[in-house]
């Protein structure tokens, strides 16, 4: 009996397997002419592959326009990626392509006073150096135009808009990005990107992952016109405290987790020293390790002071790295490029102010140091790269040799450390 079969289809077949099995011979199924056909029928399994890939191609192109499947090593993505410089040649060293990637998402990220945004306005000021434009998305409405001046910026050619809300604040960065008219864009910050929803709603209203939700949203959308256009989308980020954590850092950035994955850079900034003269805090030694990095090896360290006034010591990054790599030599308190007679100083003040008093010798010197560090560093691509944690409370407290500076740790700002007497 068929009591299991169910309607006149599970019928008619169970009674063709009762016919079949009595006449002894396979039961046979009649289907519709056009259930037989089949997309699998269509598939070429043999034959010429060359010939069936390039009408494929002719299909998919008739379809979705000229160039929608091309050979990588045809396009322009082969090509070696844009940069622009961070402003520190140690930065640009860690990040190991020169500096930070044009047509790619970059999150630079840290907590309070940790230097985000001179970095960002410093990209900004090596970008203008080349021609490029640049705008800045003031979400926090709290951009200093004297400062910016200070950094290098020209801020009759920067593009500045303070939005009212995230979604204002996303939908003109995507128009300007989308002209293909700029090189550069900055967000300043994701976690001042307040929703239209929780503005308009009344203090202490649940929204839940309302900012998450407009960034993926955004990134869905920013990612394809970004490679088009050729411009990088630098975001600044802030950093929060997860509860209940015991094991791991409990830091995150907030802004949901998209961020993170469309980004081709992340940057961690920390405040390391505070850098004094005598008892007066003139700047703060800066450690940035490369989170995430698409394009070159990541996890390494750049360290840097930024100096009140000033912004990135560029002039004591080439002394140091000057000697390290051996284009300067120092005896005592003396500082003289090697094949040069005369020193250009005694003690790193004084050699700096030879450097910024000669701008060509300290151009020379920043061409060669690139040339040879670059050239370093891409032979030293596959080995292991650095793994040393940025962590303020990990950070060895000591005073780091600056000629007349002495570098109080942050994490003890009430330690009073001499200055070493010069020569």
């Amino acid at each position: 009996m068929l009591r299991s079969a169910k309607g006149p289809m599970s019928m008619r077949i169970g009674m063709q397997c009762v016919r079949a099995a009595v006449a002894g011979v396979e039961p046979s199924f009649a289907t519709r002419g056009k259930r037989t056909s089949s997309k699998s029928a269509g598939i070429n399994t043999g034959g010429d592959k060359s010939a069936a890939l390039a009408m494929a191609i002719r299909q998919i192109e008739s379809s979705f326009g000229k160039g929608s499947v091309m050979q990588l090593g045809s396009t322009k993505i082969a090509d070696k990626v844009e940069v622009v410089s961070s402003g520190s040649l140690s930065l640009d060293l860690a990040l190991g392509v020169g500096g930070l990637p044009k047509g790619r998402v970059v999150e630079i990220y840290g907590p309070e006073s940790s230097g985000k945004t001179t970095l960002a306005l410093s990209c900004i000021a090596e970008a203008q150096k080349t021609g490029g434009v640049c705008a800045f998305i003031d979400a926090e409405h709290a951009i200093d135009a004297h400062w910016a001046k200070q950094l290098g910026v020209n801020i009759d050619d920067l593009y500045i808009s303070q939005p009212d809300s995230g979604e204002q604040a996303l939908e003109i960065t995507d128009t300007l990005i989308r002209s293909g008219a700029v090189d550069l864009v900055v967000v300043d910050s994701v976690a001042a990107l307040v929703p239209r929803a929780e503005l308009e709603g009344e203090m202490g209203d649940p929204q839940i992952a309302l900012q998450a939700r407009l960034m993926s949203q955004a990134l869905r959308k920013l990612t394809g016109s970004l490679s088009k256009s050729n411009c990088m989308l630098i975001f600044l980020n802030q950093i929060r405290q997860k509860v209940g954590i015991i094991f791991g850092s409990p830091e995150v950035t907030s802004g949901g987790t998209a961020l993170r994955y469309y980004a081709s850079v992340r940057l961690d900034i920390r405040r390391k020293a505070a850098i004094k003269e005598g008892d007066k805090v003139v700047g703060n030694e800066i450690v940035v390790k490369v989170a995430k990095n698409k394009l070159a090896s990541p996890f390494k360290t750049a360290h840097f002071d930024m100096m009140f006034g000033q912004g990135i010591d560029r002039y004591s990054e080439l002394l140091d790295l000057g000697i390290q790599e051996g284009l300067l030599k120092r005896s005592g308190a003396w500082y003289t490029i090697v094949g040069r007679e005369e020193p250009i100083g005694q003690g790193k003040i004084k050699a700096k102010q030879f450097l910024e008093a000669n701008p060509e010798i300290a151009a020379d010197i920043e061409a060669q140091l690139r040339a040879k560090l670059f050239a370093s560093s891409s032979s030293d691509e596959t080995e292991e790269s650095e793994e040393a944690a940025v962590d303020d409370n990990a950070v060895e407290e000591e005073t780091v040799d600056t000629g007349a500076y002495a570098r109080v740790p942050e994490d003890d700002e009430d330690v009073v450390v001499d200055a070493k007497e010069q020569a």
